[in-house]
């Protein structure tokens, strides 16, 4: 499906996949109207549990909610959680910013690493959401591998995903892992490469510590690629054979035909490692929920846009206009505002 939407124009000095996405993560992003966050451990299972961030409205249970899901060595703390968080508030939504499993200062809560493929975590997230708080509407919106969990989780659900979750969106989603690391490996890609893969260690480091015997470091003595850490690290320890069995079984295109509910993708073609072809086969195309938007320009989980204030942020921007489009029928008092 592709209904009508304010069209992407990038910033003048940003018609550049990699100036665009070097510049969504530096420039400085205010979000006055945030408020301070309370702190919720939602448990996944025992001796695991996911921290979030919330900003509760005064009558929650009046509300719809929307729970932000990061990308690859992110953070609730992320700027574009934080931008989109507060969108979200301000326009009568409870927002949840998830931590992953181990990130945003969360590695003791649970021995295990994060990976594409625990979309049950997030199923989980959403059952609480409902059984113990009673909200009416739920929205997941990730980013990246955010958005590969997001889709992969309504994937699973189906036709018998609850009818309080209205819908998920991806921001420039991995949903084929495959295709997505081939296109990290090109030459021009090497400074993302390096820079998740330093990361990577130097979490497993980080967890190791915390859970000795848990992790064998001599796996990452020749370690350079994010498929070597897959290989070595992220398969072995997360129940898949290999990085190519992980790709295959962890990728939510693998379900998307199932998705029942409304789905937003955005991305863009000058993604430098989420290729937009990935996303031209029939299990997205031919499925009526999913709406597909790409520009021309926006890099990855970029989008800044050549105009002030509430359009600066492009994604942001259309994300929330399509959830409050869903979430219509909640629409009492403070909700949906502006």
């Amino acid at each position: 499906m592709r209904d009508p939407m304010r069209e992407f124009e990038p910033h003048l000095l940003l018609h550049n996949g990699h100036a665009m996405t070097l510049a969504a993560t530096l420039l400085p992003r205010r979000t006055p109207r945030l408020p301070a966050a309370v702190e919720r451990r939602f448990e996944i299972e025992p001796g695991t549990q996911l921290l979030a961030k919330c900003h509760w409205q005064a009558q929650p249970r009046e509300c719809p909610a929307l729970v932000l899901v990061h990308g690859l060595e992110g953070s609730s703390e992320s700027p574009y959680m934080r931008t989109l968080a507060e969108r979200a508030y301000v326009a009568g939504f409870n927002a949840l910013r998830m931590n992953q499993r181990t990130c945003g200062d969360s590695e003791a809560l649970s021995d295990a690493l994060y990976n594409s493929g625990l979309s049950g975590d997030y199923r989980a997230v959403l059952e609480e959401l409902i059984a113990r708080d009673k909200l009416p509407a739920i929205f997941f919106a990730g980013y990246s591998m955010g958005g590969n969990l997001a889709f992969k989780m309504a994937g699973e659900l189906g036709a018998a995903a609850p009818r309080e979750l209205r819908a998920v969106c991806g921001v420039c989603p991995t949903l084929d892992l495959a295709a997505c690391v081939d296109a990290l490996e090109a030459p021009q890609n090497f400074i993302y490469q390096r820079h998740f893969v330093r990361k990577l260690k130097t979490r497993l480091r980080r967890k190791a510590s915390l859970f000795p015997g848990r992790y064998d470091l001599q796996k990452m003595a020749r370690v350079r690629t994010l498929r070597e850490f897959d290989d070595a690290i992220t398969a072995p320890y997360g129940g898949y054979r290999d990085a190519d069995d992980y790709y295959r079984r962890a990728s939510a295109v693998r379900v998307a035909a199932q998705i029942a509910i409304p789905a937003l993708i955005l991305t863009a073609q000058d993604d430098p490692f989420v290729p937009e072809a990935s996303f031209h086969v029939p299990a997205i195309e031919r499925n009526p929920e999913i709406q597909f938007v790409a520009p021309r320009y926006g890099g990855h989980c970029g989008f800044v846009s050549r105009f002030s204030g509430a359009e600066r942020y492009w994604a942001e921007a259309r994300v929330m206009e399509f959830c409050m489009r869903h979430a219509a029928p909640v629409g009492a008092g403070a909700a949906l505002a502006g």
